[in-house]
């Protein structure tokens, strides 16, 4: 047993449900997908936690309200909480849940009046879940919310005079063109890929500086705005800056400049980073199969079920890396008890990249595009990725944990049958709730078929 497990005891663990008992959040992103995955546990797993305050983009607070009704406790994802509360599962959940107007894009997010200082006087934990995560966005909507967002969340949260723990929800490909064994390390300020890599076999390597980004990507808006191709080719700055500095798309580029501010901001604010890899549908909780939106792995799945997609490029060698939601929330919500009950005296950052590359080799097929230059151009980073994360302080998370904790709050993503997951799970709720089709009906395209029932193997998953 390591010296950080010793600190723990074996019948207590980390102290989970103990820890959010009580506590208020201030989540950002919350009518996003991962978002929502959260806030259904913490209400399920701890019913006796504080205020969660969510920040929502909306023109009023009547919008704010509207959306956190239709979008949140109408959601079927809560359908167990539903059952659990009846007839009074409306006011738990608007006693429990603060719509909150604002913007992450905004200086001080967009609060204001009293409920900016109700929060700041209150709030004991904030996690930022918001993010633009397309992968191929405009520079200037990519760095505003990816970069600059993160910046402004973290000034807010020096505000707040009771927080605990600062949580940024990242993805590990913020690794970007690294290869072999990816450690848990953090970005500071300026660093780059294409540096550590020495990519351009020169002396000098280009050095990244955030502001002057910021800066270009804003002036470069502003120069095109009469410009008819100005989507075009904000988007091809984006993709120019990425691979200059040894990332492979703009998402994962901004991302990590805003790992990078908020490392330069944090002060004396204790910060968890969690790098999940490709997040999919739910494995288990509260119920198997529940999606919002196309994720990465969908897009291939929907394009190849429609005939549009029969082939694609990638390593044969390769891992398609991806991670139950469920599990990234359990991560999280562990994460959090943990780092957000000890008093540090000087803050510390800790990264825990929660994937499959570290146990298990999901699926592989060598590829070539046949059509769909943009979709190819986009994604090849992803199918020929070389890097295997470390998982280390996701492993050494479990370790400290209870066995009942493990039961409530498990990720261990070695214990994933993922043939299951993927033909069982996985494809019959991408149907069920993005695709909209009824179970047993097939999408058919060029003779590709993709049952809702349980059969999967015409791409060999």
């Amino acid at each position: 047993m390591s010296k950080n497990s010793a600190q723990y005891s074996k019948q207590y663990g980390i102290g989970i449900e103990k820890f959010l008992v009580g506590k208020s959040f201030f989540v950002t992103g919350a009518t996003g997908f991962l978002a929502k995955v959260l806030i259904e546990k913490i209400l399920r797993a701890a019913p006796e936690v504080g205020k969660i305050f969510l920040l929502i983009k909306a023109e009023s607070e009547e919008a704010a309200s509207k959306r956190l009704k239709d979008e949140v406790i109408n959601a079927e994802l809560f359908k167990c909480l539903q059952q659990t509360y009846g007839e009074c599962y409306q006011d738990f959940m608007l006693n429990k849940l603060v719509p909150v107007v604002g913007n992450i894009s905004e200086s001080n997010l967009g609060l204001e009046g009293d409920l900016a200082k109700v929060i700041a006087n209150e709030v004991d934990v904030i996690i930022n879940s918001a993010a633009n995560t397309t992968f191929h966005e405009r520079y200037d909507i990519a760095i505003d919310i990816n970069t600059r967002g993160p910046s402004h969340v973290m000034n807010f949260a020096k505000k707040c005079k009771k927080i605990k723990v600062f949580v940024h929800m990242s993805t590990a490909y913020v690794n970007g063109n690294r290869q072999g064994r990816i450690m848990e390390k953090p970005f500071y300020m300026g660093d780059t890929i294409a540096r550590e890599l020495n990519f351009n076999n020169s002396k000098i390597e280009p050095k990244l500086d955030v502001e002057k980004e910021i800066e270009l990507a804003m002036k470069s808006k502003k120069a095109l705005e009469n410009d008819e191709d100005a989507r075009k080719k904000m988007k091809e700055l984006g993709l120019e800056r990425a691979r200059k500095y040894g990332w492979g798309i703009t998402y994962v580029f901004t991302k990590a400049m805003g790992e990078m501010m908020i490392d330069t901001l944090k002060e004396n604010i204790p910060v968890v980073i969690i790098r999940p890899s490709m997040i999919q549908s739910t494995y288990k909780e509260p119920f198997a199969g529940w999606i919002q939106g196309n994720r990465i792995l969908d897009l291939m799945i929907l394009y190849y079920g429609r005939g549009q997609l029969n082939e694609f490029v990638g390593d044969p060698s390769g891992i398609l890396d991806v991670v139950p939601v469920d599990m990234v929330v359990n991560a999280t919500l562990a994460a959090i008890a943990k780092h957000g009950q000890v008093v540090i005296q000087k803050p510390e950052v800790k990264r825990s990249i929660i994937g499959s590359s570290n146990g298990e080799l999901l699926a592989q097929k060598q590829y070539e595009i046949l059509r769909r230059k943009e979709f190819a151009n986009v994604y090849l980073p992803y199918g020929f990725y070389a890097g295997r994360f470390d998982c280390s302080n996701t492993l050494g998370l479990m370790q400290i944990m209870s066995e009942e904790e493990k039961k409530k709050f498990g990720f261990d993503i070695g214990s994933i049958d993922w043939k299951h997951y993927i033909t069982n799970v996985h494809v019959p709720g991408l149907m069920r709730n993005v695709m909209k089709e009824k179970r047993g009906e097939t999408l058919v395209g060029a003779g590709n078929k993709i049952p809702g029932g349980p059969k999967f193997y015409k791409s060999k998953l």
